[in-house]
């Protein structure tokens, strides 16, 4: 046998050649991989850049060479030189005529032999100029070329870099690694294999461990060989300890009929769960289920079909939900209790005191017999109703215990007031499932006006409910519930046929403007929306161009793929689309950069204090601002007086509705208003 050094000496010298060869070879291949791959994205983010130049300024040379406007055009031309990179810009007619001009030398280095026949020494790009998309009829040609020199340089020093610090990384990591396997493997490996063999039988470990092949007869094998000896001596004694540790831990912790946890345990992850939910300032309840006159299914079927009962109940409530959200203990007797966490509002516990309802009620079979149950469920929240673990689950039991006075098959909320508020909001979401089909909704239009003509160009169709009990139902009221329960969907359909159908009549009528119909988030992720939209203006033979739909900054940001996909295809379809309540949500340039929009909405809330609320002037300043640097048109909102409406003109906002125009109006006042508002508009111009 070979001496401990002879061993400690090869396997050190193995350590060292293998480490470091691999090392410098895996340094030498990423780092060329890097620059490889670094190279493909700069010179893909030249053409996105230059796609992204022609595409921003498209519109403003149309209207330049369609024009024939030299000083619009020069101005869009200049424009594009405020980018370094770019060495020449020209506007020109399709005979080669050029309306506008600008150029400049490519920039002198040093390192242009190397990165020219890469990027290429000039990237040119052009575009044809139409006044519509998908037409023939071109009136000019955009053309830019970019110097990839300020690009190529910053990519030439990255490249160094990368390559550079790739090998000095991989020399580096394979010094360290020999140091550390020499100084922590090597060396305590003789010393660890004789503390081994001391090692005494009890103390246990989980696992037999190979000897690799390569390491037989250096200090691992004889490590692994040892290790093994002690591993069978301890394996058989260690799983019986293991299983009756487990079982005593179960029989202490959990109900032995249901197998749930029992009240104490359910109380410490009831504690664990409360100040989870403080860190996090979230919401959560506590559901203590009683099963209703459980003596009797005892009585009748005999206890022996009452535990069957119990733990039937016990696997419904554990398993049947699939919410990682919802933990479940048995109190004792006829008593479960349901914790759920991160609520979103005290009202999202109806569901599932409904659920909890609903599973404990259906029939259970003990033997040939189908026997049937119900329940009574008291609901305590946090914080509200206590910040204590015991407290909570106390009251959610005084409350159950209460509910029972009252009747069977029911919840009820420690809080007398809550209660009767979310009974209150459970009827009018059970009203509103069957408002649409008993035609208690209507649409009113509210004229949107352009500020520059001063007349009507566009409305915006709102949705109205007038309830058989309650009167007019204010949208801020139901449309959460419709988005909740889902009846949204049909409710949004049947606006956008009501709209278009009105705005076809409207035309046939000789008055021929824009509507703009609500697109709810729900909405937005179904996946037949873009076809629906599309059917339904076939349906009604109304021109793409004069629909607008609006979508809400959290609509879309919800499924930011998805939703730029489907308004991609609608826009690409003709149809304008609309950021409502612009600057209430995300407002980030770089996810509005990526939507088809068409119009920027100000929220109402920043116009009603317009010139009184400096903050409010402030943004609603920045909105229209904004609106013009990505030349997208500006509607306001909630316009209520002349100065805002003299205000808004001036500084630049195309579009604006509100009370000082008009209030919503019913179709055929609408009509009427639209005639008088002209009619006015004429007399003030004569």
């Amino acid at each position: 046998m070979k001496t401990p050094f002879e061993l400690e000496h090869r396997l050190g010298y193995r350590i060292l050649r293998w480490v470091l060869s691999v090392a410098l070879v895996s340094g030498i291949l990423l780092s060329t991989m890097q620059i490889i791959l670094d190279a493909q994205r700069v010179s893909d983010s030249l053409d996105r850049q230059g796609s992204q130049t022609l595409a921003l300024v498209r519109d403003a040379a149309t209207q330049a060479v369609f024009s024939i406007d030299r000083e619009l055009g020069q101005q869009v031309v200049d424009g594009l030189f405020q980018q370094q990179a770019v060495s020449l810009a020209r506007i020109a007619h399709p005979d080669g005529e050029v309306l506008a001009e600008n150029h400049r030398p490519l920039k002198p280095a040093a390192f242009r032999p190397v990165t020219d026949s890469i990027f290429k020494a000039e990237r040119s790009y052009e575009i044809g100029l139409t006044r519509r998309k998908n037409s023939d009829l071109v009136y000019g040609v955009l053309s830019i070329h970019y110097d990839t020199a300020p690009t190529a340089e910053s990519w030439l020093e990255r490249s160094t870099l990368t390559f550079a610090s790739g090998i000095a990384r991989a020399v580096i990591l394979g010094l360290v690694l020999y140091l550390v396997y020499h100084f922590l493997l090597t060396r305590p490996l003789l010393r660890i294999i004789d503390s081994l063999t001391q090692v005494n039988p009890d103390r246990p470990d989980d696992r037999l461990l190979e000897v690799p092949d390569s390491h037989r007869q250096d200090e691992l094998g004889l490590c692994v060989n040892a290790t093994n000896n002690l591993l069978v001596a301890i394996a058989e004694n260690q799983k019986k300890h293991r299983e009756a540790e487990d079982r005593v831990v179960r029989l202490s912790r959990h109900d032995n009929l249901t197998g749930l946890p029992s009240r104490e345990t359910f109380l410490g992850m009831l504690a664990g769960a409360i100040e989870e939910s403080r860190r996090a300032n979230q919401m959560l309840s506590v559901f203590c289920c009683g099963i209703d006159d459980f003596k009797s299914v005892n009585e009748q079927y005999g206890f022996h079909a009452g535990d069957l009962v119990l733990q039937v109940v016990a696997e419904r409530l554990a398993n049947e939900h699939g919410d990682i959200n919802l933990l479940c203990g048995r109190l004792g007797s006829d008593q479960f209790v349901v914790l759920e966490q991160h609520l979103k509002d005290d009202y999202q516990a109806v569901a599932t005191a409904e659920w909890l309802l609903e599973s404990i009620s259906r029939p259970v079979d003990i033997e040939g017999h189908e026997v049937s149950v119900s329940a009574t469920v008291g609901i305590a929240l946090f914080p509200a109703d206590s910040i204590h673990a015991d407290q909570l689950l106390q009251r959610a039991e005084q409350t159950m215990t209460l509910a029972k006075n009252s009747g069977r098959n029911h919840f009820q909320y420690f809080v007398a007031s809550l209660d009767r508020e979310i009974r209150e909001r459970k009827k009018l979401e059970k009203d509103l499932s069957i408002a649409l089909t008993g035609g208690q909704f209507h649409l009113v239009y509210q004229p949107q006006v352009n500020l520059e003509s001063r007349r009507i160009i566009g409305a915006e169709a709102l949705i109205r409910w007038t309830h058989p009990e309650r009167g007019m139902v204010s949208p801020d009221e139901f449309i959460p519930l419709a988005e909740l329960n889902g009846t949204i969907v049909e409710i949004g359909e049947w606006v956008l046929d009501q709209a278009c159908w009105q705005a076809a009549l409207w035309a046939r009528k000789g008055t021929p403007i824009r509507i703009a119909v609500n697109l709810s988030a729900v909405q937005l992720k179904q996946n037949d929306i873009v076809e629906t939209v599309l059917k339904t203006l076939r349906r009604h033979s109304i021109p793409p161009g004069r629909l607008e739909l609006e979508v809400t900054e959290t609509s879309f940001m919800e499924n930011l793929e998805d939703a730029v996909d489907k308004l991609k295809q609608l826009r690409k379809e003709g149809i304008n689309i609309a950021v409502d309540d612009f600057g209430t949500g995300y407002s980030s340039l770089t996810y509005l950069k990526r939507m088809p929009v068409q119009h920027l909405k100000i929220d109402k809330q920043f116009i009603q204090d317009l010139l009184v609320n400096e903050d409010d002037t402030r943004i609603a300043n920045t909105i229209i601002d904004l609106g013009k640097s990505l030349n997208l048109s500006v509607i306001a909102e909630g316009v209520e007086t002349e100065e805002q409406e003299y205000y808004l003109k001036q500084r630049g906002c195309q579009l604006a509705q509100g009370y000082f125009f008009s209030r919503p109006l019913l179709p055929e006042d609408f009509e009427k208003f639209v005639v008088s508002f002209h009619t006015r508009l004429a007399e003030d111009n004569v």
